[in-house]
């Protein structure tokens, strides 16, 4: 990682990537509870509806989060500069989100439909410069399909462009989220430009990890999905880069004391109803390996009532006790 105005935000080799409704305050608080280092990312926020109302939960933030990034999408150059110029106070780097593949967006010529309009994805790049005096990074995938594999190219235009930093999902857009990222593709990318790169995608654990940065070359790995039901995961990933120690992954037992003071914050964020129902996502990720999961994520998602929740999460607790 030689880019001198980035690497004093990059300390660690390891990073939290963007995932929208996942990735809020309290879970990138979760996160930095156990990595006091590695960059956060917030969900994406619309430059578009930013600039309508400066009031969202997605900008939130404290002094505690920092490094932390805030990914924009958009295609309009002059508003991604006004909302670049907006969160800069908050943000210690903008990402512009070019990688999202989900239909309503590439649909508005936002996320991973930049990659067919490489011009305006530099010409947003541009703009956020000019605006901010903060890095500027970009994330995007292979290409939009497996036909349309730009990524090398598109990755030096971005860095023409002026970007500091690039995190790319190692899929196309028509892949989605479907079979395996292809890790070893970043590689070609990375001899290609200068500023440090950043592989995601199927970055579930600390071997995974040790996979992807083998097989790309890169200068660290952006964790996504695999943090969901195990914030330490990130940490762990870290002290391994760092000590060549695996520790070990949380317990059942630990997991569900994470779930339970996870479901306390969002309640303190959100408020009781809207926080127990915001926490029903993560059910599954928490309670995964506990007899009968599917059973209790089942009744899990179902309750309303927190005390009634709480009680169903310790008897979880005594089932594993009596093993």
């Amino acid at each position: 990682m030689q880019n001198n105005k980035v690497s004093p935000l990059i300390q660690s080799r390891v990073s939290l990537a963007p995932m929208a409704g996942i990735t809020d305050y309290v879970l990138r608080g979760l996160v930095r509870k156990y990595s006091k280092t590695a960059l956060l990312t917030t969900e994406m926020i619309s430059s578009e509806a930013l600039n309508q109302s400066r009031e969202t939960d997605i900008t939130m933030t404290d002094n505690t989060q920092h490094p932390i990034s805030y990914q924009l999408s958009g295609h309009k150059p002059d508003l991604m500069q006004k909302a670049a110029v907006y969160l800069s106070t908050k943000a210690d780097m903008i990402d512009i989100n070019m990688g999202c593949p989900v239909k309503k967006v590439v649909g508005g010529q936002d996320g991973c439909s930049l990659m067919r309009t490489p011009k305006l994805a530099a010409d947003l790049v541009k703009a956020i410069k000019d605006g901010i005096d903060k890095p500027v990074s970009v994330k995007f995938r292979l290409g939009f399909t497996s036909d349309e594999m730009n990524y090398v190219e598109f990755g030096e235009q971005m860095q023409a462009a002026g970007a500091d930093f690039i995190t790319i999902h190692a899929r196309t857009r028509s892949q989605m989220y479907s079979g395996k990222a292809d890790w070893a593709k970043i590689r070609q990318l990375k001899e290609n430009v200068d500023i440090p790169v950043f592989a995601n995608g199927d970055i579930v654990s600390v071997d995974t990890a040790i996979e992807a940065l083998e097989q790309s070359g890169a200068d660290g790995v952006a964790v996504g999905r695999g943090i969901i039901g195990d914030p330490t995961l990130i940490h762990r990933i870290e002290h391994y880069l760092q000590t060549g120690e695996k520790l070990p992954a949380p317990t059942l037992e630990e997991k569900l004391d994470i779930l339970k003071e996870h479901l306390d914050m969002e309640i303190k964020l959100r408020g009781e109803s809207l926080g127990i129902k915001f926490v029903r996502k993560f059910y599954p990720y928490y309670i995964a390996g506990v007899k009968n999961a599917a059973k209790i994520r089942g009744i899990l998602v179902l309750e309303e009532n927190y005390d009634r929740i709480i009680e169903t999460i310790n008897s979880l607790k005594l089932t594993i006790y009596s093993k």
